[in-house]
């Protein structure tokens, strides 16, 4: 039985395996997906996420749950050496070693794409991974809380200023939806006022979202204007160290939230240890029917789909001839190569890759959105409704569609949830605070503090007399007229000892 290999379980990656189940017979291949997240992750509603809109869970497919027969292996793909159809599998614990493959489908996926300014690498949040919208939700919410106990000055405004660098539609997306949040904020954080928080959003050309025409990129700009929101055209990111802004414009301010979302690039993990051919972008080559290769010469048993491949894009929209890197394209190239790779196997000719974009649409926060299509441009609140409605739609699975849409209700009608949980970076730190630990070896061997030891008791007369006979009790004989006479003794039987004592200096000296 053949076996097929996917590396990368994301949109590309998780599509191929799911409709792969659904079309190959009983025994017809074996089919193994490995992927370092256990999950899928929707990244069209990473900026909801982001803005509390949606809980990130929601915004996650599980592998496991919805590929019941396929064999999922939560590991790395490091090596793939095509000439002996082998990949190098890294776990996350124990030894990295060999699987050898028949077909292998690389959907690797994208990573964001920054540039060597300084302070970026530090400092900026990207926006790819659930776990990167999750933590700038609880940056804005913490800096809240923070902002609202301090007086007016240079650390509350930089704690509430906010900035985006990228002007495209996951930037715009994200700057609009962190409006929107912190907008909704301020009922819950009277001591904050609107003109307090600051939004700036640096986009290097002149122009922002080139998917849609230029009427519709200027309403946007308009609308969050309006909105409190500031886009800087035409400028550039020159630094960002320790959270200091500056712009090629000259401008400068402090911000304490940045979110990078100026491009992607393929997963260098992969194009980077493959013998693969990769193309002068740094992506998989991959011809029209999503077979590796050129139009030219085609690699046997090697497919590619995906932001990590080259696909060339027939519709003639793409940017320098290839597909973009979105999820919409993603999604329908991991349906096409599962059919493609079904066909293969049973002798048949595969199709090639055709999707004529229908348009565009984007959320700009609660009520707020912008649909184009063609010459045909809708804004606002029809324009929101159709952005929740499609990607509602697009969400795989229907236990997946459910969560979401029944969140949206919830949030309808309860509000966003404005809990921060910023502390489940370091879960431990409560619990660490208080535990009790053992002393260090040297201390408990240590020995114990020497004081000087006390007499012991002499088992004389006297200590007999001084234990039968307490001072207050001796002390009228004390007082009593002293006799010129014999001093008077005491003889006491100490066991096998008899001593005999003078009486009345040992009652002197027990007073």
């Amino acid at each position: 039985m053949p076996k097929i290999l996917i590396v990368g379980g994301g949109y590309a990656g998780f599509y191929t395996a799911w409709k792969l189940e659904k079309w190959l017979r009983a025994g017809e291949a074996e089919v193994t997906m490995v992927d370092p997240l256990p999950y899928m992750t929707y990244q069209p509603f990473l900026p909801e996420v982001a803005s509390a809109s949606i809980e990130a869970r929601h915004a996650v497919v599980a592998h496991r749950r919805h590929l019941a027969r396929t064999n999922v292996l939560t590991a790395k793909v490091t090596h793939i050496d095509h000439a002996t159809k082998t990949a190098t599998i890294t776990p996350p614990i124990g030894e990295p070693w060999e699987f050898v493959y028949d077909i292998v489908v690389v959907t690797a996926g994208a990573v964001s794409r920054t540039f060597p300014i300084p302070g970026v690498a530090d400092q900026a949040f990207g926006l790819k991974t659930i776990e990167e919208a999750v933590a700038i939700r609880d940056r804005v919410l913490t800096n809240f809380d923070k902002a609202a106990q301090l007086p007016a000055g240079p650390e509350r405004d930089r704690l509430l200023t906010f900035v985006v660098i990228g002007g495209g539609f996951a930037g715009i997306e994200v700057f609009a939806e962190l409006r929107s949040f912190a907008t909704s904020l301020l009922k819950s954080y009277p001591e904050i006022g609107f003109d307090d928080t600051h939004f700036h959003l640096v986009e290097a050309m002149g122009r922002i979202m080139p998917e849609v025409s230029e009427p519709t990129s200027l309403w946007v700009i308009k609308n969050l204007d309006q909105r409190g929101a500031q886009i800087h055209l035409n400028t550039q990111l020159t630094s960002a160290v320790d959270g200091r802004i500056e712009l090629s414009t000259g401008e400068s301010f402090e911000s304490d939230l940045i979110v990078w979302t100026a491009g992607v690039m393929a997963n260098p993990a992969i194009v980077r240890h493959t013998d693969l051919p990769i193309e002068e972008r740094g992506r998989l080559q991959v011809r029209t029917d999503l077979r590796v290769g050129t139009e030219d010469e085609i690699i046997a048993d090697a497919w590619g789909a995906g932001d990590v491949s080259a696909v060339p894009d027939l519709s003639g929209g793409g940017v320098g001839g290839f597909c973009v890197p979105n999820a919409q394209h993603a999604v329908r190239q991991g349906k096409l190569l599962a059919k493609n790779i079904v066909a293969v196997l049973r002798d048949e000719a595969p199709q090639e890759y055709l999707h004529k974009n229908l348009g565009a649409v984007a959320g700009l926060g609660v009520g707020h959105g912008v649909f184009q299509s063609g010459r045909i441009a809708i804004t606002g609140l029809p324009a929101w409704i159709a952005h929740r409605g499609y990607h509602g739609l697009a969400m795989p699975s229907w236990e997946r569609k459910l969560r979401v849409v029944w969140g949206w209700v919830n949030n309808f009608f309860l509000g966003r949830d404005i809990v921060s949980l910023a502390a489940v970076e370091n879960p431990r730190a409560v619990f660490e605070e208080f535990a009790s630990r053992p002393k260090p070896p040297a201390e408990a061997a240590a020995p114990a503090r020497a004081f000087p030891a006390k007499a012991a008791p002499v088992k004389t007369a006297a200590a007999a007399v001084t234990t039968a006979a307490p001072a207050e009790k001796a002390a009228p004989a004390a007082r009593a007229p002293r006799k010129t006479a014999a001093k008077p003794v005491a003889t006491v039987d100490a066991g096998e000892a008899t001593a005999t004592v003078d009486v009345e200096n040992t009652v002197s000296a027990a007073k």
